[in-house]
C-alpha cells in the first residue's frame, strides 16, 4: 500500500518555536521514523492518526486521503482505518485484558456486544495468545503481555495501516528481540502496514524495510533498507544511534 506523508506544522511553547517539514512516500511493509527526541516524529505519527492537525499538506494512505489543507479535507480520526499504539500501551488499568482489546470496536464493552464482535473478539484474544489471561488487569501480565493487549486493541478492527510510538522501549533486551519476532508474525498475518518510532537500530535492522532519518523537524534521508547486513557492518546504524 502506497503512503504519503507530506506536511507542515508549527508549534509555539514558551517563546520557542518548532517547525515541522516533513515528506515521505514509501510502499514498503515496515517503515522506521528513526532519530533523536524531538526531532518530529511523534508529531508526525499524531498527524496521521489524525490527533493532531498539520497547518498545511496532505496525507494518503492507499486511495485514500485523509488529510488535504488545500481541498480543506480532514477525515477525524475514528474513521481513518488507522491503529496507534502508545509508548505506554494506554491501557485502562481498571478494565480487564478482553475489556481493553473489546474497546477498539466501536461498541465498546465485551457484554454489549452483538455476536458477530464477540466472535471477533474471541479471535483475537486466540492470536494473541491472551484467552487464558482474559480476565486479568493490566498490573497482573508482563510487559510483552502488555504489547500484546495494546496490539491486539489496535487491530481489532479492521486497520489500513497501524503506527507504533517507541513500541520496544519498556522492555528488557532479551523481550525486545522476541516481541520484534511477534510483530513481524502480527504485521504477515494481519496484512497491515506498520510506521513505527525508535531510537534502537537494532530495530531498524530487524524490521524496517524503509528507514526515515529525522532531525529538527526535518528528513535527513530516505533510505531503503533491503541490505540490512550491510549498513549494519559498515557501522552505519551505530553511527545514527550514537
Amino acid at each position: 500500500m502506497n503512503i504519503l506523508v507530506d506536511i507542515q506544522k508549527r508549534l509555539w511553547s514558551a517563546g520557542r518555536v518548532f517547525s515541522l517539514d516533513v515528506s515521505f512516500v514509501s510502499d514498503k511493509d515496515v517503515v522506521a521514523l528513526f532519530g533523536p527526541s524531538g526531532a518530529g516524529k511523534s508529531l508526525t505519527l499524531q498527524a496521521i492518526a489524525g490527533l493532531s492537525n498539520p497547518d498545511a499538506g496532505r496525507i494518503v494512505v492507499g486511495d485514500r486521503v485523509l488529510f488535504d489543507a488545500a481541498a480543506k479535507i480532514r477525515v477525524p480520526a475514528r474513521r481513518r482505518e488507522v491503529g496507534y499504539v502508545f509508548q505506554d500501551y494506554a491501557l485502562f488499568p481498571h478494565l480487564t485484558v478482553a475489556q481493553n482489546v473489546s474497546f477498539g470496536l466501536k461498541h465498546g464493552w465485551p457484554w454489549y456486544l452483538p455476536q458477530g464482535d464477540r466472535l471477533r473478539l474471541e479471535e483475537v484474544l486466540d492470536i494473541f495468545e491472551l484467552t487464558p489471561c482474559r480476565h486479568s488487569l493490566p498490573r497482573d501480565l508482563s510487559g510483552g503481555q502488555r504489547q500484546r493487549v495494546a496490539l491486539a486493541r489496535a487491530l481489532i478492527r479492521r486497520r489500513s495501516l497501524l503506527l507504533l510510538d517507541e513500541p520496544f522501549s519498556a522492555l528488557d533486551a532479551l523481550l525486545r528481540g522476541k516481541m520484534r519476532r511477534e510483530l513481524l508474525k502480527v504485521q504477515a498475518g494481519f496484512k497491515v502496514p506498520v510506521i513505527l518510532i525508535t531510537h534502537d537500530p537494532e530495530d531498524v535492522a530487524a524490521l524496517a524495510q524503509t528507514m526515515v532519518v529525522y532531525e529538527n523537524g526535518r528528513i535527513q534521508q530516505v533510505i531503503s533498507m533491503e541490505d540490512k547486513d550491510k549498513y549494519r557492518a559498515a557501522g552505519f546504524l551505530a553511527d545514527y544511534a550514537a
